[in-house]
């Protein structure tokens, strides 16, 4: 009797890590200078100013906590609305309500994923004081829109771009242009440091500011002069997270050209009739500006999202959803949101799937994922 060998599990997502990077981190530990704005934080910040046309860049430890400051530095908090997306990461609403203010959503482009620029003009009250938008899946939003929007009103933007580090818009890249922008380098991204994220900011003065927001609003001079002016946090990037970032950062083509590469190969092997004859919706493809952090489809309605990621798991597939629609958590529903208000990203945050996609998948990889994909939902309509 001969017996089936299982394919080995593919995750939607893995890092790429080489030995030249764990001996980064090695020398790090050997230091004896592990955290607190040391040499390889310096050098981090540098080369992420340099990546982004030479704009003041500080770093975190998380590319959450650089939303809140950002947020604190443009001057929001309570009384205040900021309009954001019901589609993301939670984190992009809750630092609104942690500085005090009120999140506001707008609904989301039914192709894009992204914040309607439309639906946020709607939103605009007299209290709005600034824009949180998504590059959802690194594919970057209306920008000439939303900046016009955000001047005509005069708002602040905070541009959550958490996962469109190496994206650009019109030629020019995200985080090199703009008001206030948000990176996220958490494990699954373009570029990660384990934990950690940067905020490109405006002036120098911007910068000072960061830097006391992110430990505890402590400034310094000379020797011994210290002073806390204002309530900041413990949010500093670590010497050995900056090592990792330094390294990933060398690569950073590299890996956005080989997602750009199986993104093509998804679309190549999904084929033209897939959306019509299946039902289901591909992401846009959008080969010129997105750096494809995730590939999405969006499922059937007569699909069950839960039953659809089982049956991958058991073809040894791991798949993820990114996002569940924020306002339907139960902190924000006591605040008085409810299902109906935003249709377009209820229904696409219900069947939304997030497939395998990172720099050390193959092409034959991209084959196995669609090939369990049409098998899925050919047994559901068969």
């Amino acid at each position: 009797m001969t017996l089936s060998i299982p394919p080995p599990f593919l995750p939607f997502t893995r890092p790429s890590i080489d030995e030249a990077t764990i001996d980064d981190v090695a020398g790090v530990l050997r230091s004896g200078w592990l955290t607190s704005n040391g040499p390889k934080v310096q050098s981090f910040e540098m080369a992420l100013s340099n990546y982004f046309s030479g704009r003041p860049v500080r770093t975190f430890n998380s590319g959450t906590c650089t939303m809140e400051i950002a947020l604190r530095i443009a001057g929001v908090g309570p009384g205040d609305e900021v309009i954001t997306t019901p589609n993301s990461w939670v984190a992009t609403a809750n630092v609104i309500i942690q500085v005090g203010a009120t999140p506001v959503f707008a609904d989301i482009d039914s192709r894009t994923h992204n914040i309607d620029t439309d639906q946020i003009a709607a939103a605009i009250s007299p209290r709005t004081r600034a824009i949180i938008p998504v590059h959802m899946c690194g594919l970057p939003c209306d920008m000439d829109g939303l900046y016009a929007l955000a001047a005509k009103h005069s708002l602040r933007v905070v541009e959550d771009a958490a996962q469109a580090i190496g994206s650009s818009w019109k030629g020019r890249r995200i985080g090199a242009f703009g008001d206030l922008i948000s990176f996220s380098f958490q494990v699954n991204k373009n570029i990660m440091t384990g934990e950690g994220g940067c905020l490109v900011l405006n002036t120098g003065d911007e910068a000072a500011l960061a830097e006391k927001y992110r430990l505890q609003g402590v400034s310094r001079s000379g020797l011994d002069g210290i002073d806390v002016d204002v309530l900041g946090g413990k949010n500093n990037m670590t010497e050995i997270a900056a090592a990792i970032g330094l390294a990933q950062l060398q690569r950073l083509a590299t890996f956005n050209a080989q997602r750009l590469a199986l993104a093509r190969q998804y679309f190549h092997c999904f084929g033209e009739e897939f959306e019509s004859e299946y039902g289901a919706e591909l992401p846009v493809a959008d080969f010129d500006h997105s750096n494809w952090h995730m590939f999405h489809i969006v499922l059937p309605v007569r699909m069950s999202r839960s039953a659809f990621m089982q049956r991958m798991l058991d073809l040894n597939i791991g798949v993820g959803f990114h996002y569940a629609a924020i306002h339907l958590f139960t902190l924000y529903r006591k605040r008085g949101f409810k299902e109906g208000m935003f249709p377009v990203a209820e229904r696409v945050c219900r069947q939304i799937v997030t497939l395998p996609l990172f720099p050390s998948m193959t092409t034959t990889d991209v084959v196995r994922v669609v090939a369990a994909v049409k098998s899925i939902l050919n047994q559901e309509t068969s």
